[in-house]
């Protein structure tokens, strides 16, 4: 592991090639560092206005690595190459284009502290984000131990540089158990006291008196201002457990008694799927397809919609991909085999249109060791979806949205190791910017840990 702390000295680590493209990529390097001529060659990046001068080397592991010589300093150049490879000294400037593809290759949390250097070096890194390679939604794993007292990790996926990130801070404060009941929320619920937090990082936490009414895996959703708290398993007599709302402006609980069937004595995580926009909270029954949305605001619902694509389909979630409800369902034929695809729902969810189904090798990849898959569970956020088989979630598929079709791979999920039995995995998505690494640095009390298996 690499530690990146919020300190002067700054690592970064520049991808040169993959598997698949690595002669491409050395070349493209060739032509943007000039004296780069292949492995083991370095050379030297100098600067001004405080841009620290740093060493660079090209690794035989296809990695330009690039950290900080405290002792140089050349104050008549900015960002300029300095090549030992040749007899005589040659300044090359590297500025523009050239470096902000080079940068395009480093990854944020390495931006994120460059952009501190010099203004010099911030105005490269923030065109590199809008025009070379732009910022992507990071898929972040919680694990919380069951045993006491409790402890919590995370790992985050930065899908942009395609690297594992440790998210190094203090354990969070037990109420319960750690849920997610959609992409973006985090919480633990108990008879006593409610927790929950919605930042990219979840750095911040709410703590609130617990709902009114007691129920066992309930829905939990943040709309806007409101916490909506629904469903669940409760001895409540006959009457059904009301919807409770809780308003992060007043701090109060409100109820409302007006709730559809499915969600009268339903366990949430197993039945039920959950995803959020600006305005609403949509829920819908896996099996089936019948959906229900729910404005908080107004306290009305919506519905019933039928979102299930097909007869095919034995389990169905919902969530939003480039602002659209997006369906994925999960198919199994006759013969028992699996296949996975993926459906844009329209305006008025009364229409499904396909938009990609899963190659075969990535189903195979969802199975892991499981002889079938019985259920997906997917997180989202701008154009990526994340899906994973709760039962294995060793691999994790990315399905990639754009203009309507769907780009498939997956991931290894570094989390999930020996001994993963005894803690739980929770996942939520983030659109995490450099606003947000920038605030969680000064907090003093958060480090980044690039993450390696080895």
């Amino acid at each position: 592991m690499g530690s990146i702390s919020p300190s002067n000295r700054v690592c970064f680590s520049v991808c040169v090639s993959n598997q698949q493209q690595t002669r491409k990529k050395r070349l493209k390097l060739k032509m943007l560092l000039p004296n780069y001529d292949g492995f083991g060659k370095t050379g030297t990046f100098a600067g001004r206005e405080g841009f620290f001068p740093s060493r660079f080397t090209a690794s035989k592991s296809n990695v330009l690595h690039i950290s900080r010589i405290p002792d140089f300093v050349h104050p008549s150049s900015s960002n300029c190459f300095h090549s030992k490879s040749s007899k005589k000294k040659k300044i090359q400037c590297i500025y523009g284009d050239i470096l902000e593809a080079i940068l395009s290759q480093v990854p944020l949390v390495d931006l994120a502290l460059a952009c501190h250097v010099s203004d010099t070096w911030k105005q490269p890194v923030l065109s590199s984000l809008e025009g070379f390679n732009k910022i992507k939604p990071w898929l972040i794993v919680h694990t919380q131990s069951s045993r006491h007292p409790y402890e919590t990790t995370a790992h985050a996926y930065d899908t942009r540089s395609h690297v594992w990130v440790e998210i190094q801070q203090p354990s969070i404060d037990h109420v319960s158990a750690l849920q997610s009941s959609h992409s973006t929320l985090l919480y633990m619920l108990s008879p006593f006291r409610f927790a929950f937090s919605v930042d990219p990082l979840h750095l911040t936490w709410h703590r609130a008196d617990a709902p009114i009414v007691w129920r066992s895996d309930p829905i939990v959703a943040v709309v806007g201002h409101l916490v909506v708290v629904a469903g669940g398993m409760c001895d409540f007599g006959n009457d059904p457990i009301p919807l409770e709302t809780y308003d992060l402006r007043t701090q109060r609980w409100d109820t409302c008694n007006s709730i559809p069937a499915i969600l009268e004595d339903t366990a949430a995580s197993t039945c039920l799927s959950i995803a959020v926009d600006k305005h609403r909270m949509y829920v819908m029954e896996k099996s089936s397809g019948v959906t229900y949305s729910f404005d908080p605001s107004s306290k009305t619902w919506r519905g019933p919609y039928d979102l299930r694509p097909g007869k095919k389909v034995f389990s169905s979630v919902i969530g939003f991909v480039n602002e659209r409800m997006v369906v994925a369902g999960l198919i199994i034929d006759a013969e028992n085999d699996n296949g996975v695809k993926m459906w844009e729902v329209n305006s008025e969810m009364s229409e499904l249109r396909e938009m990609g189904e899963m190659p075969t090798e990535l189903v195979g990849k969802l199975k892991g060791q499981s002889p079938r898959v019985l259920s997906i569970t997917m997180t989202s956020m701008g154009d990526l979806a994340y899906l994973h088989n709760p039962s294995d979630p060793g691999e994790l598929i990315v399905c990639e949205v754009s203009n309507g079709v769907c780009t498939w791979g997956s991931v290894r999920n570094v989390v999930v190791k020996d001994g993963s039995g005894l803690q739980s995995l929770v996942f939520t998505c983030s659109n995490v910017g450099l606003a947000d690494l920038h605030e969680a640095l000064r907090s003093g009390n958060l480090q980044f840990r690039y993450y390696n298996k080895e």
